[in-house]
């Protein structure tokens, strides 16, 4: 029972972080051409969506968790994995996928736009520069 819930929430949690990724993918494809350019911005699209997908499923499926259902704790009988605790399994499963995604996008965001700030700050330097001469 044990490897059945966790193959579920493996696929539970990658089907959350993939849609995440799904939803995000053009801004971050519009972000990263921003910054980086075309050229590299394919390359970093790609990795951000592993990344997202990879950490969603770490966020998501916990298996240190599924320890109380085989092991007993201290003066308490085993926990039962009835259709109640599979259901508050799965929520956890996707709440965490993309508790994880949300707390990883929002740091990209923080870094992209700090980044978008320099280079939109260093090309209004330019662009005075150019009207002086």
């Amino acid at each position: 029972m044990i490897i059945q819930l966790l193959g579920i929430t493996l696929l539970l949690s990658l089907v959350v972080a993939g849609l995440v990724a799904w939803f995000f993918h053009k801004p971050i494809r519009t972000i990263m051409d921003r910054i980086v350019g075309e050229p590299l911005s394919s390359a970093w699209v790609r990795y951000m969506m592993v990344v997202l997908v990879v950490a969603g499923v770490a966020g998501g499926v916990r298996p240190w968790d599924y320890e109380k259902y085989i092991t007993p704790m201290k003066d308490q009988p085993l926990l039962v994995l009835n259709t109640d605790r599979w259901i508050l399994e799965l929520y956890r499963t996707a709440i965490g996928t993309a508790q994880a995604e949300i707390w990883l996008l929002l740091v990209f965001f923080v870094f992209a736009l700090v980044a978008y700030v320099l280079l939109r700050g260093a090309e209004l330097k330019q662009d005075g520069e150019m009207v002086r001469h």
